[in-house]
């Protein structure tokens, strides 16, 4: 009896130490919409290309500023969306959204992702945009990566998944664009449904 007991302790304990060091109020359904919002952009990314004078992109055209913009704005859903379901998770836990380990885990992720979107920006002031989109799932993956250890572990792999779309993006620029829509938006989806039930669900 003594000895249930004390590996219950031990469990207890485990699970205490695990939530004060990692964010475990990430919301699988984020994930889900993200990888909708990914998909719808570049939906609409791709009608506008394919139905325009010339068919592809050009740096200082019309059509590529508002693919800008629509990115941008994929960006911003997935963030605000991200927030209000993670916020909501964590009032329903009873968690804090932000504290010490909230901030090491943003702090983590930011900094491959801002890294990686400067790069990108001077390589495409420098006109060469055949890799864009390969470069966008290596940097962010290498973000989730590295902010696995302070949050969901299981992040890391989608993350790796990520990372090698991007290398496969880099070979192949033909198919980034595919690849981009694979990698941000069917991935997401597949992730975010996955984690949903393994977590958000229990």
């Amino acid at each position: 009896m003594e000895s249930k007991d004390y590996l219950k302790d031990l469990s207890e304990i485990k699970d205490l130490m695990n939530k004060s060091s990692r964010f475990i109020s990430l919301s699988g359904l984020s994930g889900i919409m993200a990888g909708v919002y990914a998909i719808i952009g570049a939906a609409i990314a791709y009608w506008l290309v394919t139905s325009s004078v010339r068919g592809y992109l050009i740096l200082d055209g019309t059509i590529f500023r508002i693919c800008v913009f629509i990115l941008l704005m994929v960006a911003l859903l997935s963030i605000v969306t991200g927030i209000i379901l993670t916020t909501k998770k964590a009032k329903k836990t009873g968690s804090k959204i932000w504290d010490a380990t909230s901030r090491r885990l943003v702090y983590n992720f930011l900094i491959p992702l801002v890294a990686g979107g400067l790069y990108i920006i001077i390589i495409l002031s420098q006109g060469k945009y055949g890799h864009t989109g390969g470069l966008m799932l290596i940097f962010y993956g290498l973000a989730l990566v590295n902010a696995s250890k302070y949050s969901i572990g299981d992040i890391k792999y989608l993350g790796f998944i990520e990372i090698i779309l991007g290398l496969i993006a880099t070979l192949l620029p033909g198919y980034g664009f595919w690849l981009w829509v694979l990698g941000f938006g069917v991935m997401h989806i597949i992730y975010g449904t996955w984690m949903h039930f393994k977590y958000d669900k229990n």
